[in-house]
């Protein structure tokens, strides 16, 4: 059983990725092509942003924006432990300090009344608070409504970590569309994923586009050799961009029936002594990971032993909260700073998630449970 089935989808669409590709090789634009262009217009279309830019990974999304952003030394930005390295790891790179903010036991994602508590109880001396960077962990949507608000009073700038909830929604609004700028990964493990790294950053703002679309060619301004701002070389390749048009013309598709999937998998596990993910209402899971609670980390351990010996995949997102990961131990958090995202963290497991799970093969999936 795979953990995501990436064959399927592409016998799928084989005619039509076969016919991008071969476009690119026949134009020969294999950075900054045409498909370029045509991604970043419907995928902004599609999210319902005025500006879409597209780069090279996820993380050089997050990079990029907050590079566009100003942000650098001296600056804090809060986010959550309970997330991959990347949402953190770039305010570092950028000389800023990550702050984090414990997620709420209900969503995974970051919690608003403890935002509230650590921008009131911030020093009005040190550091400057500039940003709030909310995960939509797993595919769900942050707390958008509430996360503006309090950023609004404090003048905070949010920027949303869409990473794993492209196709999601938030109150009749789409992720990627829900805060000052959005970032989004075309790992090939995403709901919407290429054949390599990608990502793309959204906009509303004129001046915000044009900032990305500059530090994405190393700062570049009216041509290629007059560099106004320092950048990096954050660009799509054409090749990807060519994927990804392709596997867009299913994915609304695959989106409803990651919904089917998931929805299934919640009615068999009802009764499986795990729990599964909630989903508030008005909200819609992009569903890049269906991931469980176990009892505790010894049961988990034990389920996953069980699965593996029925030859069912499992994986653990995520088995260390950043403050307690190595390269932020200059920072001076300690077990137990975070007690949510530390628990969840020794009972957290995902099970094999794509629009493609069979009833049959969900149906073998909870029988391990029994």
């Amino acid at each position: 059983m795979q953990f995501i089935d990436l064959a399927t989808q592409q016998e799928r669409i084989k005619a039509d990725l076969d016919r991008r590709i071969q476009a690119v090789l026949a134009h020969g634009s294999y950075v900054m092509g045409p498909e370029i262009g045509e991604l970043e217009h419907r995928l902004a279309e599609y999210v319902g942003a005025k500006h879409a830019v597209a780069c090279a990974s996820g993380t050089d999304a997050l990079l990029m924006a907050l590079m566009a952003s100003g942000i650098g030394a001296g600056d804090a930005v809060i986010t959550s432990p309970f997330t991959f390295i990347a949402t953190a790891e770039v305010v570092a790179l950028l000389g800023a300090r990550p702050v984090f903010v414990d997620i709420d036991p209900q969503t995974f994602n970051l919690d608003p009344e403890k935002l509230t508590d650590c921008i009131s109880s911030w020093p009005a001396e040190g550091l400057r608070l500039r940003a709030i960077i909310p995960v939509d962990l797993f595919g769900l949507p942050a707390d958008y409504d509430r996360i503006n608000a309090i950023a609004k009073q404090h003048g905070l700038m949010v920027i949303e970590d869409a990473a794993q909830s492209f196709g999601g929604q938030y109150k009749g609004r789409m992720a990627g569309a829900l805060a000052d700028m959005a970032c989004t990964s075309f790992f090939p493990a995403k709901p919407l994923g290429a054949y390599g790294d990608g990502g793309m950053c959204f906009t509303d703002d004129d001046e915000t586009d044009e900032r990305l679309r500059s530090i994405r060619v190393h700062g570049q301004g009216s041509d290629r050799y007059d560099n106004i701002r320092i950048g990096i070389n954050g660009r799509l390749d054409t090749l990807q961009a060519a994927v990804l048009l392709s596997k867009f013309s299913i994915f609304l598709e695959e989106i409803e029936q990651r919904q089917i999937v998931a929805r299934r998998y919640t009615s068999l596990l009802s009764t499986s002594g795990v729990k599964t993910p909630a989903v508030p209402e008005g909200y819609r899971s992009a569903w890049a990971q269906y991931s469980l609670l176990a009892e505790s980390e010894a049961h988990r351990s034990e389920l996953q032993v069980k699965l593996k010996a029925e030859g069912i995949p499992t994986a653990i997102y995520y088995p260390k909260p950043l403050h307690l990961q190595t390269a932020f131990a200059y920072l001076g958090y300690r077990e137990g700073d975070y007690p949510v995202s530390e628990d969840f963290a020794r009972r957290v497991f995902s099970l094999p998630m794509h629009p493609y799970l069979t009833p049959e093969s969900q149906e073998r999936i909870a029988a391990t449970f029994e």
